[in-house]
């Protein structure tokens, strides 16, 4: 079993409009909602209710060790934050980061920006340096006849990552809403760790990129 089949989504505040002063118009917010639905499905489901702002509670902490609770809380809320990116929607959402290392910001760097990052010295200017570097695709996986692919800017520079073996394509489906690193093959998952696609919360590994939902430009130049 995954951590996908348990995983709890929060509870989140949105709003219709991108503009934190049109959403003060009536009508334009959508009050709090809870997603209860699968975690994959709801993404979906907000942008189809006309969410394109969003708003979660709390803090996505990654500092809090190796608890399975709390890892699979962590794990639900990136989950929501790479789906609504992969739509271009706005999310206001906290992060707390381990103080080492101080870079460990990058690989969340194909997100929506943080409103906030706590813990390691010189959050504010890793905080600035995300802002003014993210834009939509910037990390993200396709899925072709035989084949995934992975393209990655997050360094700067464009690194692909191609396979066609079915164990990278079962391992990643795996791992999208998060799993324990034990129930997927090591060899593969070591792959995805050298390349800096998984995250590792606690005993389980979430996938990284995400599945583009809206192109910022012609697909063939991403």
């Amino acid at each position: 079993m995954t951590a996908s089949t348990t995983l709890r989504l929060p509870t989140v505040l949105a709003w219709r409009d991108y503009d934190p002063s049109a959403c003060e118009l009536p009508g334009m917010s959508l009050g709090e909602l809870a997603l209860p639905g699968p975690p994959a499905s709801e993404s979906d489901r907000l942008w189809q209710l006309g969410a394109r702002r969003v708003r979660l509670p709390g803090t996505i902490d990654l500092t809090a060790g190796a608890d399975p609770g709390q890892a699979a809380e962590t794990v639900a809320g990136l989950s929501l934050i790479r789906d609504l990116t992969a739509r271009a929607v706005l999310v206001e959402w906290d992060l707390r980061l381990p103080t080492a290392p101080a870079d460990a910001w990058q690989a969340l760097s194909h997100l929506q920006p943080p409103r906030r990052i706590e813990g390691p010295t010189g959050a504010d200017e890793a905080l600035r340096a995300w802002q003014q570097g993210h834009y939509l695709c910037k990390c993200l996986w396709r899925k072709g006849p035989g084949f995934v692919q992975i393209r990655d800017r997050r360094w700067g520079e464009l690194r692909r990552f191609t396979a066609d073996e079915p164990d990278y394509e079962d391992t990643i489906e795996r791992l999208t809403y998060g799993a324990p690193a034990t129930s997927v093959p090591a060899a593969v998952l070591d792959d995805f760790r050298t390349e800096k696609l998984v995250l590792d919360i606690g005993p389980l590994s979430w996938w990284l990129p995400y599945r583009i939902s809206r192109w910022l430009q012609e697909p063939m130049t991403v």
